[in-house]
């Protein structure tokens, strides 16, 4: 629930949700090889396989990660809600150096694409659980940002949005349009949170929503906008 005391966004200091389904993410594959329920999961098949994709520094970097996505049917654009209900797992940032993919990978035990394309769908499930998603949605925030930043800068934020609560959330284009239009360069912790807060609480029609409520004022001028638009 928002915080009892209104904060201006301006401080910087430091978001109804419904289901967030990504059945389309995948894209269609022709059918895996059978795993067998005897097979053992083998740390030295796993760094070999990490080993096709990373480069010499020992990191998967964008070309990697190019033909990872290829391999197990995953787009591109969409791999970042895969690696979010991975860090959720795994509690980790992704699978991008050798001791993070071997971490995740260990968890799920997969050691090969099949292996991990039969997790998808456990994978979904933490996507697709209110509860788990508000857990991934709150890690994408620290997941996204530069390291440095205590918040996310607008381009970044409404990329990351976009992915999240774009195919759920009724409001979200015109809140899309008002980032685009607004003076904010950036989105701070609070604002974020209350962001999920509001997709998952307030009406599309905005009938139920608190001017005296406790929201961030980002979300109050998002009020008064998509107000002056509806007139």
């Amino acid at each position: 629930m928002p915080v009892k005391k209104k904060r201006k966004s301006s401080d910087l200091d430091d978001v109804g949700l419904k289901k967030c389904k990504i059945t389309s993410y995948c894209r269609s594959q022709a059918p895996s090889r059978l795993i067998s329920g005897d097979d053992i999961f083998s740390s030295k098949k796993c760094l070999a396989w990490f080993y096709e994709y990373a480069g010499p520094d020992e990191v998967v970097g964008p070309e990697g990660m190019e033909k990872f996505c290829e391999d197990i049917g995953v787009e591109p654009e969409n791999i970042i809600m895969l690696v979010l209900a991975w860090k959720l797992e795994a509690e980790s940032m992704g699978f991008f150096t050798k001791e993070e993919w071997l971490k995740g990978m260990t968890l799920l035990q997969c050691d090969c694409i099949e292996r991990l394309q039969s997790k998808f769908d456990y994978l979904r499930l933490q996507l697709n659980d209110i509860s788990s998603f508000k857990n991934i949605y709150r890690y994408a925030f620290d997941f996204a940002r530069d390291k440095d930043q205590r918040s996310l800068d607008i381009d970044t934020a409404k990329s990351m949005l976009a992915l999240l609560l774009g195919r759920t959330w009724p409001l979200f284009s015109v809140f899309y349009q008002f980032l685009e239009q607004s003076k904010y360069r950036v989105m701070n912790k609070d604002q974020w949170f209350n962001v999920l807060e509001f997709s998952r609480t307030v009406h599309a029609d905005l009938s139920n929503y608190d001017e005296d409520g406790a929201w961030p004022v980002l979300l109050d001028e998002f009020v008064e906008w998509q107000k002056v638009h509806q007139t």
